[in-house]
């Protein structure tokens, strides 16, 4: 207890903030000079600083090339995914007051995935997927809450969970149908890559639209952060604070889904980092989120950096994100859940 009670000082220091920050650039660094085509750390940002100044490129036009075409923007898309799955998976924690939650509770994953599928079916690429999944997302959580809001319970969040559950199962059936109906030679094997999750072919352009949407929602989570801490007690209890509960969930919500959309769309199903990072964070710091949300956006980003570099790395074949996620995130989650055990005996 005395460990971690020092932890948590220790990163709810000012200046705790800015180290994080300037690790996740470290490793990013480190993730884009590590590759086929081997660069050093000093090489790759000598390449950066010059192209963030608009100044005269000294360097190899290769280097050049895999800095700001290959790797760079992969790179980039791992540590947006992996913030925003990470901080959307914090959000929903607290507002259905359960560490267990992750971001697919409402269905969004499901319907990206549906999206995707359809997409695929109907013979799009590129953008055309990524509209289609961000679309299908969002459109997943709107009738899920949709439907939740005609339930009258006394207990909205419960509803909530279990609406959300049943239109995932829904949505999988729908997606196991494409499946079943798409052409077996050319769409089921680029269905079937895309659901297992891949940062492969992600280009520069894309990142205009998923850097603002996870940029923007995690800036609104950050100003709501100390209402969201209210969202931990009893809607009641919260009520008679003078938070409108309500409002505050649907905003919280909102905000998530987008982010979890936006990564879904661009890395398909990537499970784990938004269970198993959020939880990692709170064991660390607790559950209050002026502190959770920027250690779980630091450790999600950091998280997926280094799952997608051992994607690209340990193998001539490429290993899906999802697979690599789970096969990490599942003994880390035991791990974590067997330390507390013995923390309490």
């Amino acid at each position: 207890m005395l460990r971690q009670s020092r932890l948590q000082r220790t990163l709810a220091h000012p200046w705790s903030g800015l180290g994080l920050a300037l690790a996740v650039v470290l490793l990013a660094v480190l993730a884009i000079a590590w590759g086929p085509y081997p660069m050093s750390a000093l090489e790759v940002w000598q390449v950066l600083a010059t192209g963030m100044l608009g100044l005269p490129q000294s360097a190899d036009p290769l280097q050049v090339a895999v800095v700001f075409e290959l790797r760079g923007p992969r790179v980039l898309a791992a540590v947006f995914v992996g913030a925003a799955l990470a901080s959307a998976g914090a959000a929903y924690q607290s507002v259905f007051r359960n560490p267990l939650v992750s971001p697919d509770i409402l269905g969004v994953a499901a319907g990206a995935a549906l999206g995707a599928m359809l997409a695929l079916l109907f013979g799009w690429a590129g953008t055309g997927i990524q509209v289609m999944a961000f679309m299908g997302g969002v459109s997943a959580v709107v009738l899920v809450y949709a439907v939740a809001a005609r339930v009258r319970s006394a207990d909205p969040v419960l509803v909530l969970v279990l609406v959300g559950v049943v239109l995932a199962s829904l949505f999988g059936a729908a997606v196991a149908l494409v499946k079943t109906i798409a052409d077996p030679q050319q769409q089921l094997p680029a269905m079937t890559f895309w659901l297992l999750g891949s940062l492969t072919g992600v280009e520069a352009s894309q990142l205009w639209w998923l850097g603002p949407a996870v940029i923007a929602c995690t800036a609104i989570l950050w100003v709501l952060r100390w209402k969201m801490n209210v969202l931990l007690l009893a809607d009641s209890e919260a009520q008679s604070l003078g938070v409108s509960t309500h409002q505050l969930r649907l905003g919280v919500i909102a905000c998530a889904t987008m982010m979890t959309a936006a990564a879904v769309a661009t890395a398909g199903i990537v499970g784990w980092v938004g269970l198993v990072v959020p939880h990692m964070a709170r064991v660390m710091v607790g559950a209050s989120l002026p502190r959770l949300l920027p250690l779980a956006l630091a450790l999600g980003a950091a998280f997926l950096l280094i799952v997608d570099l051992l994607a690209r790395s340990l193998t001539a074949v490429e290993i899906p994100l999802g697979v690599l996620t789970a096969v990490i995130g599942t003994p880390l989650f035991l791990w974590q859940l067997l330390s507390q055990r013995r923390g309490a005996v």
